[in-house]
């Protein structure tokens, strides 16, 4: 079973910063599609951030300019970096690796805790 491994969640106040982390096998890592999602309670699952198959990132209209998505490829690891964080932004927040040629091979990490609360 793949294992996307996210670390980095936890309780900020609003105005404050975190960055999540997620680590893939490597022979996942280099064939996908990386990128981050997150469900609040009560709604849909919702994309955050990804780069797309040419390596730009994208990002959702309620993050861009505070969010930053980035990877190591030497590390397999793809990055979060959120800044000026509100309240709204509390959700638990996926990893999620597509494969480059077959969308169906789709994985998920376990999800992390973010809560912007002061």
């Amino acid at each position: 079973q793949v294992q996307l491994v996210e670390s980095g969640g936890g309780l900020v106040q609003p105005g404050g910063s975190l960055r999540l982390s997620c680590a893939a096998p490597g022979s996942i890592f280099s064939t996908s599609v990386m990128g981050w999602y997150r469900q609040a309670p009560g709604k849909q699952r919702e994309l955050v951030a990804t780069f797309t198959r040419g390596g730009l990132a994208n990002y959702a209209d309620s993050v861009k300019g505070r969010f930053t998505i980035s990877r190591d490829n030497t590390k397999f690891t793809v990055y979060l970096q959120m800044s000026s964080l509100k309240p709204e932004d509390t959700a638990v927040y996926y990893c999620n690796a597509v494969n480059r040629w077959n969308d169906a091979l789709s994985y998920w990490g376990q999800g992390t805790q973010v809560t912007v609360s002061s």
